[in-house]
């Protein structure tokens, strides 16, 4: 009896073990992000994701900066969190693709306690359609259009962060897009996937300072310009991705500031985005043991689950060609 239960003990000490092992090994360390009384800077604030974040962080007791590109948008989010919060909020006028002028409302807008990348374009169509000038465009919004915000940010982000002695923020908006490449996000894809390794090196080189690195991924998001994205996309992207469940901006602010809030940095919006972080952990930096431990023990199922999908999508694509062929 005693040798059963010696013998039935062993899995559960091992993965303790293993649980205790990996609680030494994450890094970097767990932390609580402040928001309240402190300064969030969001671009892409005045619609969509952008905006339900600045309205949860002004609710959430924040100082609240906002920069688009349209002043008319922005007076008009201003005034939806006004009614909604009581709180004015700063707003900026800018380009992202225009560093010196990323630089002024930066400038202007005082030292940042919480990046937010929220900026980002759209516009799908197969690679050998699609024209250059598309393709840079987004390459300089989604990709230069961070670079620029986070160079400007960063020098006065390191010093407050020292004399406040608070833990500061960077994140960074990507997409379900920039985890897996679909049909029809050739370029879309490369603009979001270069953002992983932008934020991997980054967080290396501003953990001494205190600051933090969050990289969230939503899926398609009920934004004003998701319905007409929509309408533009290929047959055989909307048979692929249309599979993904879709979230309204407001739930994927809560997911993103709950995740800035902790410094995760792998934030997810749903649970496919959860299957999805698993199945792309690689060396990407990890706070908590207990995810640690799900994507040690998850990553061999991830995979063959990941098989699994690209299997369905390579058929749709040879069922699809087929079908055109024939008519």
């Amino acid at each position: 009896m005693a040798a059963t239960l010696l013998l039935l003990s062993v899995p559960f000490f091992s993965l303790s073990a293993i649980a205790v092992a990996l609680a030494f090994l994450v890094r970097p360390r767990p932390v609580r992000i402040p928001v309240k009384g402190r300064h969030v800077f969001i671009t892409g604030g005045s619609s969509g994701i952008g905006l339900a974040l600045a309205r949860r962080a002004a609710a959430e007791g924040a100082r609240v900066s906002i920069l688009a590109r349209s002043a008319a948008r922005l007076n008009e989010a201003r005034e939806a969190i006004r009614l909604a919060t009581g709180v004015d909020v700063a707003v900026f006028s800018a380009d992202v693709r225009d560093a010196e002028a990323v630089a002024r409302a930066v400038e202007a807008a005082g030292p940042i306690d919480l990046l937010v990348c929220n900026h980002g374009v759209f516009t799908p169509q197969e690679l050998e359609h699609q024209d250059l000038e598309d393709v840079r465009f987004m390459v300089d919004v989604n990709l230069m259009g961070t670079f620029h915000l986070i160079k400007a940010a960063l020098p006065a982000m390191k010093q407050r962060a020292r004399a406040t002695k608070l833990p500061a923020s960077i994140s960074i908006m990507s997409s379900q897009a920039g985890q897996v490449g679909v049909y029809g996000y050739t370029a879309y894809s490369a603009s979001k996937f270069a953002l992983r390794g932008l934020g991997e090196a980054l967080q290396h080189e501003v953990i001494g300072d205190n600051i933090h690195v969050s990289l969230i991924f939503p899926p398609d998001t009920e934004t004003p310009g998701f319905a007409e994205e929509h309408k533009r996309r290929p047959e055989l992207t909307n048979i692929i991705a249309g599979s993904s469940g879709g979230m309204k901006a407001d739930d994927v602010a809560q997911k993103a500031m709950d995740g800035i809030k902790t410094g995760t940095f792998i934030v997810p919006c749903n649970f496919e985005g959860t299957m999805l972080s698993i199945a792309t952990a690689g060396l990407s930096p990890q706070r908590s043991y207990r995810m640690a431990f799900v994507e040690v023990f998850g990553a061999g199922f991830m995979r063959f689950m990941g098989l699994c999908f690209q299997w369905n999508w390579f058929s749709t694509i040879e069922n699809w060609h087929a079908k055109k062929k024939s008519m």
